[in-house]
């Protein structure tokens, strides 16, 4: 069977439609799996919940998640996402709330750990290292772990002789999964970091055998109008065009 594997949709209706869309065309799948962060930053959060409770899907919560349900202080938010925040909750519904604060830190599928930020800290950590890619790897007990967090799409691979490595992660390439152990990031579907500033997320075919990662053109300037629309920070709609 075929899943779906996004992160970050930060409340980017266009960009998560668009990546649904592009879903349906290469063939659909069976289930989605969402590691986190469907709100914030953006301006579409009810939409977005919405759209993905839609489909059948397993979802881990993010700090952003956490933040908006007042699960989890902003005091560690900079400044523009702390404003996202507060703007989001007013505009969820009671619905959207129990949804949020429902939404389990960590789930196992399979041979997959899914979290947010990473097995260690599933809400906080980001995994942009060898270092702490090596030290997470006794958190986890499944063969792969699917993270989010940082909107940057990678793999990491445990080699059986301990060896940890980095591997790049572009698109439209398949990425055989085997005995090595993985650590991968889809990147972010509604605020890519990466420098490319389209939506960003991957499809594993378990009877292949692979997870492949794919881009989506979406139309940034109708999200930051909604964004300009309701006034939040200008930062956070200028980086959506470039892709930081």
């Amino acid at each position: 069977m075929r899943y779906a594997i996004i992160a970050d949709i930060h409340s980017n209706l266009a960009a998560f439609a668009a990546v649904l869309n592009d879903i349906e065309r290469r063939g659909g799948v069976e289930e989605i799996w969402c590691l986190g962060d469907i709100v914030g930053y953006g301006p579409d959060p009810h939409r977005c919940i919405e759209l993905l409770r839609q489909h059948k899907n397993v979802s881990v919560a993010g700090n952003h998640d956490r933040a908006a349900a007042g699960q989890l202080s902003t005091a560690e938010f900079n400044p523009d996402a702390a404003a996202a925040v507060r703007w989001t909750a007013p505009h969820l519904t009671p619905e959207d709330f129990e949804y949020l604060k429902n939404l389990p830190m960590v789930i196992e599928k399979g041979d997959f750990t899914l979290v947010h930020g990473s097995p260690r800290e599933p809400i906080w950590e980001y995994l942009l290292s060898i270092s702490a890619a090596r030290e997470n790897l006794v958190y986890f007990k499944t063969r792969y772990c699917l993270v989010g967090h940082s909107h940057v799409p990678l793999v990491i691979e445990e080699m059986e002789a301990g060896q940890v490595f980095f591997k790049q992660f572009p698109p439209d390439i398949e990425l055989k999964v085997g005995q090595n152990r993985l650590l991968i990031n889809p990147g972010g579907v509604g605020q890519p970091r990466d420098g490319d500033p389209r939506a960003s997320y991957a499809i594993y075919d378990g009877e292949a055998g692979t997870v492949v990662h794919h881009r989506v053109p979406y139309v940034i300037s109708a999200t930051q109008a909604r964004m300009r629309e309701f006034d939040l920070p200008e930062y956070l709609v200028t980086r959506l065009e470039y892709g930081y």
